[in-house]
């Protein structure tokens, strides 16, 4: 396929946004963008999403997809803010979002369809998804949330918050609708693709304070994801989540993030700098 991955690194959320380009038809998706926001300000800000943007813009990419792997609880998403710039971007995300926005839009009393309209493609579990004349395809992935997906793209499959790196393990399971069994059945069928097939992460926390990386393969991830060896059976998996999820913090941007991430990325009454043509968003989560 000669597909190219061009990340970019949100520092503050320890996230990273791909373009993945397919510079033979001069296309590319956008997947997992980022939107900066300052939890103690509650500033809002398109700073990485201005870095795709640019890079997208110097490289000439027509941008065919902008793609959620899933409804993130740690970060807000760029994808509506990229999709107004990208007028003909498809902004697309697993068909079981519906499930997370019923949920939430119940927590959050807010007035919202939860029918996913505001998505434009719904991906079911093994549906076709091309980039200029390449194709790959769409895996759910669910445990992490109930609406998880992996994209495949030939030798790469952006696998969202489903697998870190080796050194870190895998996705917590104490969300609303994440189940610790659900999810080792999801990582199987990740690991299942061939052995070189590379792995790109949505998250890395540098542990051990090594250099963050982006990346990884199968084969490393069957050989010392530190998770997979500890446990060796769906149950010892499940138990090994269980205690460790209990452990955990929320994100800090949790509450902001999902009640922006169901609509898409956007809150009533927003408006992102620098001078953006968002004026006739607000309001727009419905």
């Amino acid at each position: 396929m000669n597909l190219i991955v061009h990340p970019f690194f949100d520092i503050d959320t320890c996230s990273y946004s791909y373009v993945l380009a397919n510079p033979g038809s001069g296309t590319c998706a956008i997947i997992d963008p980022v939107l900066n926001y300052e939890v103690d300000s509650g500033d809002v800000s398109t700073v990485l999403a201005d870095q795709i943007l640019e890079f997208v813009k110097a490289n000439g990419y027509i941008v065919e997809w902008i793609l959620e792997t899933h409804v993130h609880a740690d970060h807000l998403s760029a994808a509506r803010y990229l999709k107004q710039q990208f007028i003909c971007a498809q902004l697309g995300i697993g068909e079981r979002v519906t499930e997370v926005q019923r949920r939430f839009a119940d927590s959050f009393e807010l007035e919202m369809a939860t029918d996913g309209s505001q998505f434009d493609r719904l991906f079911k579990d093994n549906e076709r998804i091309c980039l200029g004349h390449s194709c790959g395809r769409v895996l759910h992935t669910p445990g992490h949330t109930a609406a998880c997906v992996t994209y495949v793209f030939d030798h790469f499959a952006f696998v969202g918050d489903t697998l870190f790196m080796p050194d870190y393990g895998t996705a917590r399971c104490d969300f609303p609708g994440g189940d610790a069994r659900t999810l080792y059945r999801s990582l199987q069928k990740i690991l299942e693709l061939s052995d070189e097939t590379r792995l790109l992460m949505c998250h890395d926390y540098a542990p051990e304070g090594r250099e963050y990386h982006y990346m990884s393969t199968v084969a490393q991830q069957k050989k010392s994801n530190v998770h997979l060896l500890a446990s060796g059976s769906e149950a010892a998996f499940e138990a090994l989540r269980i205690e460790r999820d209990a452990t955990l913090d929320a994100p800090r941007r949790l509450i902001p993030a999902l009640r922006a991430n169901i609509g898409g990325g956007v809150l009533p009454g927003w408006r992102l700098e620098p001078g953006l043509k968002l004026q006739e968003m607000a309001g727009a989560v419905a």
